[in-house]
């Protein structure tokens, strides 16, 4: 089964997964690792982690679309990619569709903000008109539909607006449906700011719903069991990793300049969740891989 397939069925099933997003391939490698069934690619953390800058559009498409490559080729659990908003106009979206999910994206997720977008829990958020939203999400389809009927690698097309911070949650709500109507697999409102607007989300709108938990955010931290009663399918952490390296890692420096003692990871461990162990039972299959180790 395609990745793409593994997404369908966790997302038939009547529960709310539980996502912890990555930020490159060894995050999503120990997301895996983990038991964890699937994983989304958090444009704020990869910003920050390949860029070392916020997730402000500054990552370009190509730059996205390698990333999304190596987190793939890493994993066998579904990706979904974070499209921003498509880099461009509608031909840029359905280019954008096309480069992810021959990278081995399961999902492409594509957002209504105006470019250069921001992230959906930071000030200054715009969207576009609802037409230029419906033409990214046609086409996101489009490119979706077409990619499939020539024997190309089956994708989802996540849809996102973040049209509640200037507009309302009615409009949020009314963009989202014309989303689902012109062919988004998963729907994806951000940043509402009750609990009450999130049960109104899920009441509202057909198929899979997304939730984003964003420590710190707008959005209530509710327990997975919440989620899956308001009607989530999916319940995204996108900074939690990246929140709880860099604090292991500030810790790390700030102990070895005190002389301190440092709580690492075993390196026989670190040694087998990178994959050392697995390289080397695999290339003891060829006589010429040994003689080169040795």
């Amino acid at each position: 089964m395609s990745t793409a397939k593994d997404l369908r069925t966790l997302l038939a099933e009547d529960r709310c997964h539980l996502m912890p997003c990555c930020f490159d391939a060894l995050s999503a490698k120990l997301i895996e690792q983990e038991g964890y069934p699937l994983t989304f690619m958090s444009g704020f953390a990869a910003s920050a982690t390949k860029l070392g800058a916020p997730d402000l559009g500054l990552m370009s498409y190509g730059e996205v679309v390698d990333h999304a490559g190596y987190i793939a080729s890493a994993i066998q659990i579904p990706l979904i990619a974070d499209g921003d908003t498509g880099y461009g106009n509608a031909m840029n979206v359905r280019r954008t569709v096309i480069g992810l999910a021959r990278a081995g994206a399961a999902a492409v997720m594509i957002e209504d903000q105006v470019a250069p977008k921001r992230c959906g829990h930071t000030p200054g958020k715009a969207v576009v008109s609802r037409d230029e939203a419906f033409d990214r999400i046609r086409a996101a389809v489009d490119a979706r539909n077409e990619l499939m009927a020539t024997g190309g690698p089956e994708t989802l097309i996540l849809a996102r607006t973040d049209s509640r911070h200037e507009h309302g949650l009615a409009e949020a709500i009314e963009r989202s449906a014309r989303f689902a109507e012109l062919g988004a697999d998963i729907l994806f409102i951000e940043a509402p700011q009750t609990e009450s607007e999130m049960t109104e989300i899920c009441r509202s709108l057909p198929g899979p719903k997304m939730a984003n938990i964003v420590e710190g955010g707008l959005t209530p931290e509710l327990p997975l069991e919440a989620l899956q009663a308001i009607g989530y399918s999916l319940a995204a952490y996108p900074l939690t990793l990246l929140a709880a390296a860099m604090k292991a890692m500030t810790d790390s420096l700030r102990a070895m300049r005190n002389q301190s003692a440092l709580d690492l990871m075993d390196f026989g461990e670190l040694r087998e969740r990178v994959g050392f162990n697995e390289y080397y039972e695999i290339s003891a299959q060829y006589s010429s891989s040994n003689r080169e180790s040795g």
